[in-house]
Parts: C-alpha cells; structure tokens; sequence
C-alpha cells in the first residue's frame, strides 16, 4: 500500500464535517477553526484530487455527486480510524470524560467557563466533542450530552437545565448608538436572520402581530455568526440568552426591550441511566448545574435596571 499520495489529514477531517453540515461555518464551530481555514483546506484539497466536491451557491456550500460519493467512503475511513484509536484508548477509559454538545452552546457557554472544572477535576481527561449532530450512546463513545430539543429522549436520563429565551439585541454603536426605542421600529430596521431563531414568535409576545417574518437580507445558518453580525454592527439580532449574555456583560451588544419570546427547545442533561453516578458524570453534572444557577444569576444582573435601549456598555457590565 502506497501511503504517499494521501490528502492531509486535517484537510480530509475538514472535507468530512463540510459534507456532513453541508455548511463551512458548522464544519469551523466543530473543528475550533476559521470559516477561513476550512474553505482553505477545501480548496487545497479539491485542488489536488483535481474535482468539484462542493458546488457554492453564494452563502450557502453542497455537495456534487462525486463530492457525496467521495463523503461517504471518507467518513467510512475515518470511524475505522477513530474506531481503533478508541480500543486502543480502552485502558485509560475511565479517566477519559466526553461530552457532546452543540457547536454553538460549546464554543459560546461552555468554553468561557470549562476551566474551572478542569482545574478542580485534574483526575479526568476531558473531551468536548462539539458538534450539531446528536450523539447515539449505544454506538458513540460519549459520557453524557448537552442536547437543545424538547426533552423527549427515550432509554435516557434527561434532566432540564437551562430554559431558552429569544430577545432582539444590537451592538451599542449599531445607527450611531441611536437605537430602537420601542418594538414598532423594528419594522423599519435591518433585522438579521438564521433558519434557528425566527423572528415571528417574537413579534407575537411584543405585540406586532402584524409584522412578517423577514424574508430579505442574509440568513445566518449559525447562531455564533448571526451574534458576530449583530456585535458588528450589520443590523439587530433575535438573540438565544444563553449564547448573548457574556456579550450582553461586555457590553459588546445590548438588549433591546423587556419581551421574551418563548423558545421550543430547551437545554437538557443526557446521559444513560447506568452512567449518571459514575463519578466522573457526576462530577460534571454537578458543575454544569452550578454553572446554570450562577449564569442565571449574572444575566438577571446584566440586564436589571434596563427599560429598553440607551444604555451604555457600563451600565450593563458585571463581573463574568
């Protein structure tokens, strides 16, 4: 077997999470990398097999017919790769802590705060899988899971742990710090979209049941772009609380108005029954939670005292 004229690793591990999202940005959040650095390795490695695998359509990436071909033989390669490094792992087992969670909670909750878990549990050795693609416990080597859905997990031990909510949000410098007074004006502002946070139910708690959902300008399919675009300023934002406090706390963007609008999902605790008192689930169970309380805690204080726009970033900062 000739080894020699293998694409790069890192490359092939880029191609596979961009076929598998059908999304650049998705790929990036899983891989703790650039939207810059996957579409580089993309194009270094289309350019070396010498075809298309993605067809772009301005925002939006798929796949061509070689490119799923290519995607499922290289996906197959890669599980038997991470299938023998798993048994090989086996001894260390029991010192080895993995979580799924989605790309966007892990690189906007958990990553801010998972030192002092770290720091406090240095008997385990942690792995946070970040991905948008839900773990199977019986086939996966996965601990335990943060999961965004309705709570129905059959066979599972699911716990709530933290209930969403939907608020507009902008930067403090968005139209010159001259920002919306009352909800109505939203109708006349450059209102940021994503397929995961939709603006309608939104209107129906703030009293505009007459506004449409937005239908032009771009459409995030990341949550961790579409609070990018609002921090810089590109238009306001319909905001998960649990990706926008630490830059509500910042003051690097402000909510805009007290209406909450009611989310479908929310944050749950999963592991399988056998796995909630293996002390190492426990112990991250038990952090996570007071992890929750505290947040909980910080973003009453982030936003207390605020009775709509105007504020300034001192008025909103706490200690994080």
């Amino acid at each position: 077997m000739d080894l020699r004229h293998l694409p790069a690793l890192n490359a092939v591990k880029a191609f596979e999470a961009a076929a598998r999202h059908e999304s650049f940005s998705r790929a990036a959040d899983e891989l703790f990398v650039t939207h810059g650095a996957v579409s580089h390795q993309i194009r270094a490695l289309e350019a070396e097999l010498g075809v298309a695998l993605f067809a772009r359509e301005g925002k939006r990436v798929r796949l061509t017919e070689v490119g799923g071909r290519y995607a499922t033989q290289v996906r197959a390669a890669l599980t038997a790769l991470a299938d023998a490094t798993r048994q090989i792992r086996a001894g260390d087992r029991e010192r080895r802590l993995v979580v799924t969670m989605l790309s966007s909670f892990a690189a906007r909750w958990v990553t801010p705060r998972i030192g002092s878990f770290i720091e406090a549990n240095p008997q385990w050795d942690l792995e946070l899988l970040s991905t948008n693609a839900l773990a199977d416990f019986a086939r996966d080597d996965v601990d335990a899971a943060i999961r965004f859905g309705f709570g129905k997990y059959p066979g599972l031990h699911a716990e709530l742990l933290l209930e969403e909510i939907f608020f507009p949000a902008c930067s403090p410098d968005f139209n010159g710090g001259n920002l919306p007074k009352t909800p109505a004006e939203l109708a006349n502002a450059p209102l940021l979209r994503s397929d995961d946070e939709l603006w309608r139910p939104w209107f129906d708690a703030a009293g505009l049941t007459s506004l449409p959902e937005p239908k032009r300008g771009v459409l995030y399919q990341d949550s961790s772009n579409l609070l990018q675009a609002a921090i810089d300023r590109q238009g306001i934002a319909l905001v998960r609380r649990s990706l926008a406090m630490h830059e509500i706390a910042s003051g690097r963007l402000v909510r805009l108005f007290d209406v909450d609008g009611p989310s479908p999902w929310q944050y749950y605790f999963i592991c399988p029954p056998h796995m909630l008192h293996v002390p190492r689930v426990a112990a991250f169970r038990e952090w996570v939670f007071a992890e929750v309380a505290r947040f909980k805690q910080l973003f009453d204080r982030a936003c207390a005292g605020r009775s709509g726009a105007g504020k300034t970033p001192d008025a909103l900062h706490v200690e994080s």
